[in-house]
């Protein structure tokens, strides 16, 4: 037995490829920029503390903490726009 959604056609089949599409390249551009900033963000840290030692492991952390913070909330981010796109 098959479900209303085997007979999708026309204008819903063709919305639901657009809403998927712009998902998916939204969801990827997010999680990309995420990588990016929490990558820079992590060597903004670790030049930090390698350029002040005990003394700014403190700073360092936390610029790593928030950067680790962004691409995690990024990734989330993502996951939903792309679930959104898929119609989950």
């Amino acid at each position: 037995m098959t479900g209303p959604a085997s007979n999708d056609s026309g204008i819903s089949s063709g919305f639901k490829f657009v809403t998927s599409t712009v998902g998916n390249t939204v969801g990827g551009v997010t999680n990309t920029l995420g990588g990016v900033v929490g990558a820079a963000g992590r060597g903004v840290a670790e030049v930090v503390e390698g350029a002040t030692g005990d003394t700014g492991k403190p700073l360092a952390r936390g610029v790593a903490d928030v950067a680790n913070g962004i691409q995690d909330g990024s990734a989330s981010v993502a996951k939903g726009v792309k679930d959104a796109g898929q119609g989950k």
